[in-house]
């Protein structure tokens, strides 16, 4: 990140490094904390004292003696074992707050150099259904991509779509069966599961039709025309449909993001001859493979990474590296991010291995595996429909939107038909990602549409709310909301000091979700930000304040809430409405 930053407590930290690297003879980390008797606790002078043989208290105030701070704190002290506290100034902190609200960021700080991040995320497979499956791949990824994009870096999205492999041979001979223009037609209707129960019976029905498949899978590796321009219809029509259900969800994954297994079939011969040439390819029980240092199976034995079976095909493995190979010897990529599930995680793991071994992937290039857990239904177990089956995604946002109407029509039956059902669609989509995106990545979640929808406690409805709120209360007295911005807040009720407090965190709260993938600290932030506004707005009268700067000062304190929880849920690829 650049220096320049809007939470106080990164301020103070950054403006301490020079006083305690003064007092340390090296770089020393002040170790600033918030705290509950001041606005900041710094907790460096411990670790410093201890280094050093000294007393804490000694080292505390040779630090506070090589600083002026004087114009970023009202009040400091030396307390207990040899904690600095500080209490920042209301000047230090109302300036901070008009640089961060005028800033188009609101002070986030930017990318400090240029980087290039591939996201692999969502990877449904062709011919078949979107389901409740997809979901966490795809809304995590979509909030990380949108996170990275914001701070500066240049993302590439690439969804790695399943679209080539033995089960295409079946899908083209039903594909024959039908008719490509009674196929396209039931194809387009968007019922590829049909589809392809319908090719599974019967190439398990029918040896005939078994024998037609697996030679058309020959001809499609082989490269026949004719079997290429069919299955080029079926990632078509595929395609079409994943479309929808992405617009639908309202992610930025477009079809211009596709990139299938096909895409890599012509790299992987030079994935073995260049694991061949490393010396690194063996041979075992027929096939060829990598033996992985540190991988072992539950008998202790070495792990194999299977590069090319002994019917000579090739494995996921060998589509893996691949991609390594060309996002980082193609795109350039400095980060690869996997937002896949953790039961991916020891193939993944292996896979970075290999490619680091052999050279593909320097040191200097990130692979990061951003795991996640399931989703799981009141019972604890996968998420399934009434009937047993799993739950498409298509069908549950429809069920969100429509669950969102009847909850917004309690809320405010005063709204007309089409602003409902615009209101619904935000709040709806809303609730689904937001449940999932304020959940721990790494665990599981229980999927619970009372809670999900509820407009109290930490819930997309309750922060959409509470943006509703603010945008009528200026459409109330009829302020335009950008003549507020740049007033320079007062601090006369606590309430007001905490609120800015935590818009100024705004900063720490997007880049803590960037740097470890986990955009529920996000979440985490923006429920805290909607907490002390509900709270401000209790004890601190706006439209009815005293005096008119102290009407303007709330005001733009107001306003600024409305923005910073606009743009926080925005990168959560939430929509904020301004009447509810």
């Amino acid at each position: 990140m650049d220096t320049t930053m809007a939470d106080p407590l990164r301020t103070i930290a950054h403006q301490l490094r020079a006083p305690f690297a003064a007092v340390a003879g090296r770089d020393a980390d002040p170790v600033v904390r918030p705290s509950d008797r001041a606005d900041a606790q710094v907790n460096g002078s411990l670790a410093l004292a201890k280094e050093q043989g000294a007393n804490p208290r000694d080292v505390a105030q040779r630090v506070v003696d090589a600083f002026d701070l004087s114009s970023v704190c009202s009040a400091w002290e030396i307390a207990g074992p040899g904690f600095i506290n500080l209490t920042f100034a209301d000047a230090f902190l109302a300036q901070s707050f008009v640089e961060a609200m005028t800033d188009d960021r609101l002070g986030v700080a930017g990318a400090p150099a240029h980087k290039t991040f591939v996201v692999d995320y969502s990877a449904p497979n062709v011919a078949k259904e979107m389901h409740v499956g997809h979901l966490r791949s795809t809304i995590i990824g979509d909030a990380i991509v949108r996170m990275l994009e914001f701070v500066g870096r240049a993302v590439v999205r690439e969804n790695h779509i399943g679209d080539w492999g033995t089960p295409f041979g079946m899908l083209i001979e039903h594909l024959i069966d039908l008719g490509e223009d009674e196929a396209a037609k039931e194809l387009s209707v968007g019922d590829l599961d049909g589809f392809y129960r319908q090719a599974r019976a019967k190439f398990d029905a029918d040896d005939a039709f078994k024998d037609r498949a697996r030679n058309r899978v020959v001809m499609l590796q082989g490269g026949d025309a004719d079997t290429l321009r069919m299955w080029k219809l079926l990632v078509a029509e595929s395609a079409r449909y994943f479309d929808r259900v992405y617009r639908a969800l309202g992610v930025l994954l477009r079809n211009d993001d596709l990139m299938g297994e096909s895409a890599y079939n012509d790299l992987l011969p030079g994935v073995v001859e260049r694991l061949q040439a490393a010396g690194m390819l063996v041979e075992s029980e027929g096939a060829q493979v990598v033996f992985v240092d540190g991988f072992v199976n539950r008998d202790n034995e070495p792990l194999p990474l299977i590069i090319r079976k002994g019917d000579g095909g090739y494995n996921y493995a060998t589509s893996d590296l691949a991609c390594v190979i060309d996002r980082v010897e193609r795109i350039g990529a400095d980060a690869m991010l996997y937002v896949v599930g953790t039961p991916q995680s020891q193939h993944l793991d292996m896979v970075q291995a290999v490619a680091r071994k052999a050279g593909w992937l320097p040191e200097s290039v990130e692979m990061q595996h951003v795991a996640f857990g399931s989703v799981l239904g009141n019972d604890r177990k996968m998420l399934k429909s009434r009937s047993g089956e799993t739950v498409k995604l298509d069908a549950l946002l429809a069920e969100a939107i429509d669950r969102a109407a009847e909850a917004v029509r309690a809320k405010n039956p005063e709204l007309g038909e089409a602003e409902r059902a615009t209101v619904a669609r935000q709040v709806g989509l809303g609730a689904v990602k937001y449940a999932d995106l304020s959940s721990d990545r790494i665990k599981d979640y229980v999927f619970d549409w009372e809670r999900m929808l509820s407009f109290e406690g930490n819930t997309a409805p309750y922060l959409q709310y509470a943006h509703a709120r603010i945008c009528s209360i200026f459409r109330r007295a009829n302020i335009d909301r950008a003549a507020v911005r740049g007033t320079a807040p007062t601090m006369s009720h606590d309430a007001e000091r905490a609120l800015l407090m935590r818009l100024l965190q705004f900063d720490t709260a997007v880049w803590d979700a960037l740097d470890r993938y986990s955009p529920h600290r996000l979440c985490t932030y923006l429920y805290e930000l909607a907490s002390a506004f509900s709270v401000f707005y209790e004890n601190c009268p706006v439209l009815r304040a005293d005096d008119e700067a102290t009407k303007a000062s709330r005001l733009a304190l107001c306003d600024a809430t409305a923005r910073v929880l606009e743009r926080g849920l925005g990168l959560l690829g939430i929509e904020s409405p301004e009447q509810m």
